[in-house]
């Protein structure tokens, strides 16, 4: 009976441990004070899949997650842009709604271009940078908190680099976070 509990447990870890974004498990190789993301000397927060703690579930990708943990320096009211790269500025091809979670904050939206970002270093032909507004945040003191975002397109660095249909039309590719006028 033992040997069974610990075989399972095993290939629950090993399961978690495969199917990370990166594919090497929770980030666990920094120290978690270099995990934190501070804000640039504009206010604006722009936080990169690849920087990102991920999860992704092969069996469901809609609950793919993506989490940063950010330092927040000047409370207040920030927007919430998810920034894609796109073939088509047209259609963003989101099969399901992206969630963005802070606090007890949380946004949901079906993402459309709402801005396209012309010249962007960020992508490469024949890519678009396609950004959708999703909201806002209100922060009410300085200090540390964790941003998630929930979405079939936080996807595994190897299923981007195989090129498979999900990600060959539209990827996702950051959380920009910018403060309000203050």
């Amino acid at each position: 009976m033992k040997k069974k509990a610990f075989l399972s447990a095993g290939l629950i870890i090993a399961l978690i441990y495969s199917t990370s974004c990166n594919y090497q498990g929770w980030r666990k190789d920094k120290n978690i004070e270099e995990d934190i993301i501070a804000e640039a000397e504009d206010g604006t927060f722009s936080l990169k899949l690849e920087n990102a703690s991920c999860y992704s579930n092969e069996l469901n990708p809609s609950t793919n997650t993506a989490e940063w943990n950010v330092k927040v320096s000047n409370p207040g009211r920030y927007t919430v842009w998810l920034s894609s790269a796109t073939k088509d500025t047209m259609n963003l091809n989101y099969a399901n709604s992206v969630k963005v979670m802070m606090l007890d904050s949380h946004l949901e939206v079906s993402p459309e271009c709402d801005k396209i970002i012309q010249n962007s270093k960020d992508v490469s032909f024949p890519y678009f940078r396609a950004d959708s507004y999703m909201g806002s945040f209100f922060i009410s003191e300085p200090g540390e908190y964790s941003i998630q975002v929930i979405s079939e397109k936080v996807l595994p660095v190897e299923a981007k680099n195989k090129g498979n249909s999900q990600s060959e039309n539209t990827r996702l590719m950051s959380v920009i976070l910018t403060p309000m006028t203050r």
